[in-house]
């Protein structure tokens, strides 16, 4: 098979942002402070050096990861990153994903993986200096709906139960009965049961939806070092205070991103702010919090409380105030020594209305780096492509485009009549001349005769497409076959598929081989052929 590179940019499935963001346009220079090349992370560690105030907020931090890793199987790696914390030359780049169940789509572990190894890449370029890969699980999202599924060869398995408070303190009860319905489908081969033991040991052994996903992420990548952690912490929040107070009474947010919001009307706008970007959050409870009238209320709900007395909460319980998704961002930087938040393009769509902010909160912003993507191939597909003559350009195409370029390509005579119409143009280009210096009465005949002549040839053309795509029915039903293999429902195989469709196959291997293909400073679509 022809090993041409796919882009980001040219695989048609990233935004007009995305694509401008990479190609690093000028317009969008004020939306983001360094882009990400290696050379470039050298000043953003000088700037985060004297930005993160040290040692406490340090010891906080290593301190609560330690007590989140109280009950888990640690790998030397992981207790040595968390011990590196505490170093005022120790550094994290950071992902973050909702706590979907059983890791939700592909991507999951992309994410992740370009995380680990842009650590590795960094320590090799930057060695006087430790990088450690942090995964934010995002406890405190409410979305249930968007999380607890996952997609398994074509097939959504749901589970079913009801949640209205922030999802990482969800019990896991009624996950017994999913595994039981989810464990005929995967049958009982070697790397079945491996999957099988996987969701039992994170789901049906640990109480709620965060010490789950912490066992699972744990468990795929702890010996590659990453460091889990779970942001929805008194002792966190703690460090947040002053931020949160500024967002309750100045609402400094609001102003700063509806700013940069109005230098991007010529782009879709991920996030809209809301004039307090904070929720108030109990075990069953993640409800918006909004000024009225000078008093601060809970919506939906009857709690309200006055300047002061909301004031007074925070300080004794930072926990009950939780950050939205323009605020959550803040949250990571000025807990974590972060140097570089890696996410996908809607992620990063967000980042970008958030720099104005941060430089208000005086809070350093980021390097953003959108994450690798990748496209897992069986060598059997992959020996089919090659055999129906088809480029991973073809493949990437939309399916309508693919069938005609292909139907053209079978055919044993063109049926593309662009020659014919170009020809025809320029005729009636020359009738026209001589009609404007004749008669002119006859200029609208001719530009009648040009339009019907015109129509007829693309006519003829369509017609004689149709015909030869009935002609070449088989071999075009084999293309689209195996395009609808690597694009379920014409979309993105990592939108899709969970990874225990592909640990079926390759048990163990699956993470190293694609940890070893990934490059997460390049902007290439990955084809990995298995």
């Amino acid at each position: 098979m022809p090993t041409d590179c796919i882009s980001y940019q040219n695989s048609g499935y990233f935004s007009p942002l995305m694509n401008d963001y990479l190609n690093q346009k000028t317009e969008l220079a004020s939306l983001y402070h360094r882009f990400p090349t290696l050379e470039n992370f050298e000043e953003q560690i000088d700037e985060k050096k004297n930005n993160f105030n040290g040692n406490l907020k340090r010891q906080t931090l290593v301190n609560v990861l330690k007590n989140q890793y109280t009950e888990l199987n640690v790998s030397a790696e992981t207790l040595s990153n968390i011990e590196l914390l505490n170093h005022p030359n120790t550094f994290t780049i950071t992902t973050g994903h909702q706590l979907n169940l059983f890791s939700g789509p592909l991507y999951f572990l992309y994410k992740i993986i370009s995380t680990i190894t842009l650590t590795k890449e960094l320590k090799a370029k930057y060695h006087d200096y430790n990088f450690v890969p942090v995964y934010w699980m995002a406890t405190e999202d409410h979305d249930f709906e968007e999380i607890n599924y996952f997609s398994f060869k074509g097939k959504k398995f749901r589970w079913n139960k009801e949640s209205t408070g922030p999802v990482g303190r969800l019990s896991t009860e009624g996950l017994a009965e999913f595994l039981e319905i989810y464990a005929l489908e995967i049958g009982s081969s070697t790397n079945a049961n491996a999957i099988k033991k996987l969701f039992e040991d994170s789901y049906i052994k640990h109480d709620n939806l965060a010490d789950a996903t912490r066992y699972l992420a744990n468990e795929l990548f702890g010996s590659s070092g990453l460091v889990i952690i779970d942001a929805d912490n008194p002792d966190l929040k703690r460090s947040f205070i002053p931020y949160i107070k500024d967002e309750l009474i100045q609402q400094s947010s609001f102003k700063a991103v509806s700013e940069t919001i109005t230098k991007m009307n010529d782009y879709f706008v991920q996030v809209n702010p809301r004039e307090i970007n904070l929720f108030y959050i109990e075990d069953n409870l993640r409800e918006r919090i909004i000024l009225e009238n000078n008093v601060y209320k809970v919506n939906h709900t009857k709690i309200k409380f006055t300047e002061t007395e909301i004031l007074k909460l925070l300080e004794s319980n930072p926990e009950k105030f939780s950050p939205n998704v323009i605020m959550r961002p803040l949250y990571q930087e000025v807990i974590l020594p972060n140097l570089c938040y890696i996410g996908g393009g809607g992620e990063i769509a967000y980042w970008l209305e958030l720099k104005s902010f941060f430089t208000s909160a005086k809070v350093t912003f980021p390097i953003l780096l959108l994450r690798n993507s990748a496209l897992l191939v069986t060598e059997k597909q992959n020996k089919k492509a090659d055999k129906l003559n088809l480029t991973w350009s073809d493949l990437f195409s939309k399916q309508s485009n693919l069938v005609n370029k292909m139907t053209q390509k079978l055919s044993d005579f063109p049926i593309d009549f662009t020659e014919q119409k170009e020809a025809l143009k320029k005729q009636f280009e020359t009738l026209l001349e001589l009609a404007n210096h004749t008669d002119k009465s006859f200029l609208g005949a001719v530009k009648a005769q040009e339009i019907k002549q015109t129509k007829g040839l693309e006519t003829l053309e369509k017609r004689l497409l149709i015909a030869q795509k009935r002609k070449f029915h088989d071999e075009l039903q084999r293309i689209i076959d195996l395009q609808n293999e690597l694009f379920p429902n014409q979309s993105l195989q990592e939108r899709q598929a969970n990874f225990s469709e592909f640990y079926l196959e390759n048990g163990a291997h699956l993470i190293p081989k694609i940890m070893s293909q990934l490059k997460p400073l390049e902007q290439n679509f990955n084809i990995i052929v298995f």
